[in-house]
């Protein structure tokens, strides 16, 4: 294996060249920033397109390891390091948004068209290679999945860092249950440029009621095909880049694609922490360094040669260990199922206690417990969940736990739940949480993607949405049609599997590995709750052991 060599000196001094016409093929021109490098070149191109306004300076906090300049821009490369290095950095204000005339459609097909004409039109530029990559974070990343279904000629990488790929399953609704993030999001951006400053130059824009066709399309009907990865479309060399901590937004996307997509050059990489610390370490940029320098530079440095995946395994309380691997999930993974035992809590227990226990009890046990405690909201709540302040009061659904286990266990790989379950109503929406209990009952939380507390995992499903595609589900990553709704008889018995997001997590000898199974949003959940409509009232029931098998499938790594 080639030794790693280290990231280029800066060379080059920065031109800006602003509001730049970037045409498109229907006669629009939206307005882009060029950042490149003072020299005649040619040089590859790192482009942006989106509505974060690209005028609008980004102050960072000041524990970035990149430290304030005039440059930046909210999760966009910071042209100060790049550009010295031999890359122009360009940044297009979507259609509709900061600077460009017409109407904004996040995330739509028509934008993912616009992004492919931004790709040709850098690619033609004088000063650069013919040659362009993407890399951003967030909204930055998921817009790259979409402009490569298209294949634009001159794409020739991509890293998408923590960005979603399937708009319906990973952003809007998880399980089928609405997700309030989106909702919000939509909201915010539209207010900045109705009402900031963004409105003097387009004071008409964001007309597009798409808040409501994200509301009205509920099932996944096709009218998101525009804004969902097509992996067998996918072929341009992809660095696919995630967090453990972004459960509810992002880590789904880019673990499917590194198992989906077609493209033979893929490297994946997961870290922990925040949303935006990561891409701005050093360590975070020398390894996008060297992936942009082997495909748009022909540089020999053995990047592509070294195993291709890259994660952090976590420890607890933020305590990580890099390492690398040959595939994902990992090929040594032990499929381990801990299986639900719902027989009379021991005394002093709480009443809603369960066991994670290793072979499934012989006798059939179930549990019942109110779908709300909240009482009705009327028409004046979005999400009763939300008056809770981040979650459900305590003791609602129900908390199963190993014993203290008696040496240490890592979890690492995609992580899956098979139900029981049954209602005295038509639905019941089933929030499980994963998390690690220490010797003193506490949790362990990690650092959140967006700076709050999080535990280990969580997965979410609508009963009526419980019908799997069987082409895509495997035990370890149930794959949800959500075409049509199978609602319950009151009182009928039904299997379901459950999606848990992907983690990494080494449980301590002496603690407990929790699951919650919870009729609304548990513990960490306060940037990503739910919206749960009108049902979910009455009562659910889980039921385990005998012939009614539920369990929570772990990948469980050995040892070295």
């Amino acid at each position: 294996m080639r030794m790693e060599p280290v990231a280029a000196a800066p060379h080059y001094g920065v031109v800006i060249e602003k509001d730049v016409d970037v045409p498109m093929r229907d006669g629009a021109r939206l307005k882009a920033d060029v950042f490149r490098p003072d020299d005649a070149g040619p040089f590859p191109a790192i482009l942006n397109l989106g509505p974060y306004q690209k005028d609008k300076l980004w102050i960072p906090p000041e524990t970035l390891a990149e430290k304030p300049n005039a440059l930046m821009n909210w999760e966009t490369v910071n042209p100060q390091w790049w550009v010295p290095r031999g890359y122009a950095a360009v940044r297009v204000d979507g259609r509709g948004s900061g600077r460009s005339l017409g109407q904004c459609e996040p995330w739509s097909l028509a934008e993912a068209v616009d992004f492919y004409d931004a790709i040709e039109w850098a690619a033609a530029q004088p000063w650069c290679n013919g040659k362009v990559a993407l890399s951003g974070i967030s909204y930055f990343a998921i817009n790259q999945w979409f402009v490569a279904n298209l294949a634009p000629p001159s794409l020739k990488a991509i890293i998408p860092w923590e960005g979603l790929a399937d708009l319906y399953r990973d952003a809007l609704f998880h399980g089928g249950i609405l997700s309030l993030f989106m909702s919000n999001w939509f909201t915010a951006h539209l207010m900045h440029h109705l009402l900031g400053r963004a409105s003097q130059h387009l004071p008409n824009a964001w007309q597009v009621n798409t808040l409501h066709f994200w509301l009205a399309n509920n099932l996944d009907s096709g009218a998101f095909r525009g804004a969902q990865a097509q992996w067998d479309k996918i072929t341009v060399p992809m660095f696919s880049v995630g967090n453990w901590s972004g459960m509810g937004l992002h880590l789904r996307g880019n673990t499917e694609a590194f198992m989906r997509a077609a493209t033979p050059h893929k490297k994946l990489r997961i870290h922990a922490g925040t949303h935006v610390h990561p891409f701005y370490t050093e360590e975070g940029r020398h390894d996008q360094l060297r992936f942009f320098d082997h495909w748009l530079k022909g540089i020999d440095n053995g990047v592509m040669d070294e195993p291709p995946v890259k994660l952090a395994i976590r420890k607890g309380r933020d305590e990580i260990e890099w390492r690398h691997e040959h595939e994902w999930p990992l090929a040594r993974t032990r499929w381990t199922k801990y299986y639900f035992d719902l027989s009379a809590p021991a005394a002093g227990a709480a009443a809603n206690a369960g066991g994670l226990v290793a072979a499934n009890p012989a006798a059939t046990g179930s549990r019942t417990y109110p779908a709300t405690s909240l009482g009705s909201m009327g028409s004046t709540s979005a999400a009763s969940s939300q008056v809770m302040g981040g979650g459900i009061p305590p003791g609602m659904g129900v908390a199963l736990e190993t014993p203290p286990l008696a040496h240490d266990i890592e979890v690492t790989g995609p992580v899956a739940a098979v139900l029981w379950v049954s209602s005295s109503t038509e639905d019941m929406d089933l929030f499980l949480t994963l998390r690690n209990i220490d010797a003193d009952g506490k949790d362990v939380l990690e650092t959140g993607q967006q700076g709050t507390p999080v535990p280990v995992a969580k997965g979410w499903l609508r009963v009526s949405h419980r019908e799997l595609d069987p082409e895509l589900s495997r035990p370890y990553r149930p794959y949800h049609r959500h075409i049509r709704r199978l609602y319950l008889t009151p009182g009928e018995i039904v299997e379901v599997q459950v999606e848990i997001w992907p983690t990494s997590m080494v449980f301590r000898k002496g603690h407990r590995i929790r699951l919650d199974v919870q009729p609304r949003d548990g513990v960490g959940s306060a940037s990503y709750m739910h919206y749960h409509a009108d049902y979910n009232a009455g009562t659910n029931t889980i039921h385990a052991g005998g012939d009614k098998q539920s369990y929570l499938l772990l990948p469980i790594i050995p040892a070295a």
